[in-house]
């Protein structure tokens, strides 16, 4: 999907973006080239379901601390991040935009400055 690539080539430290829907179909996926993924193709779709079950038990405190915007976990080799993707006109929570990092990224501002604009067009 074109998102996938244009995510792709905010930062040469962004090694992979996939997109998946609430039910956890993965409608698109793309690696950076020359980057061996870490994760066999079972082993992405497992981390991507557990990535949104994650995100569905956020939902139950969203009434009071308000929607998940993103979430990021930190690993012993890479950064990842789920970002809720919303509709614009319904402001409702249609899918997640997964990605994942080289552990030296500051995935913070990457988020907030670059994939936050980009996926608000989307």
């Amino acid at each position: 999907m074109e998102l996938c690539q244009r995510v792709l080539e905010l930062d040469s430290m962004i090694r992979f973006a996939a997109i998946a829907t609430l039910d956890a179909d993965i409608v698109a996926i793309q690696y950076r080239k020359g980057i061996e993924p870490l994760l066999t193709e079972e082993e992405t779709k497992l981390s991507v379901m557990q990535s949104l079950m994650r995100a569905a038990i956020r939902r139950t405190l969203e009434s009071k601390l308000g929607r998940t915007v993103y979430a990021t976990a930190v690993y012993e080799k890479i950064k990842r991040a789920t970002i809720s993707m919303f509709d614009n006109h319904t402001r409702q929570e249609t899918a997640f935009l997964m990605i994942s990092v080289e552990k030296e990224a500051n995935l913070e501002s990457m988020i907030t400055e670059r994939i936050l604009p980009l996926v608000e067009n989307y």
